[in-house]
């Protein structure tokens, strides 16, 4: 029995799911990275930081002299923690940026297949359809002799 040509098409362009083959690509530093960059892109982990840098300010400004342990105007300590989460986070965020990035790549290319496929079996219906329809003129054309002879 011969194939058709969706079932061609089924096994020429398997359905694949591209986040479960990106989940399996990722090392366990890459996960990190990922991890990283999606808690440290949120609006909560701006919030935390505003108040921690408020906090911070605010105590070494307001505080009683004696307690203030970072003092105005240098905030020394302050910035030096600064710097140090901003250094070791950029390089974070950017691997995990490249991750998505080449995710969304993936995504991508897998859209292009399926439209691929989509656009392949959309002919195979029309070519179908098409068949059909000649069929039918056909009969009908029968039919119209059939009747004429009566």
């Amino acid at each position: 029995m011969a194939q058709s040509s969706i079932e061609t098409i089924k096994k020429e362009f398997p359905v694949k799911n591209v986040n479960a083959i990106h989940r399996e690509r990722l090392s366990k530093m890459d996960k990190l990275a990922l991890f990283v960059t999606e808690k440290i892109g949120t609006m909560g982990f701006f919030f935390i930081i505003f108040a921690w840098t408020l906090i911070w300010l605010s105590w070494n400004v307001l505080a009683p002299i004696n307690l203030r342990f970072d003092p105005y105007p240098a905030f020394v300590l302050w910035l030096f923690i600064s710097n140090l989460i901003q250094i070791h986070l950029m390089p974070l965020i950017m691997v995990g940026q490249n991750i998505q990035g080449k995710h969304a790549e993936l995504r991508s290319e897998h859209d292009f297949e399926t439209d691929k496929k989509a656009e392949k079996e959309i002919e195979a219906i029309l070519t179908h359809l098409e068949d059909q329809q000649k069929i039918m003129i056909d009969i009908l054309k029968r039919m119209e002799k059939l009747e004429l002879r009566k």
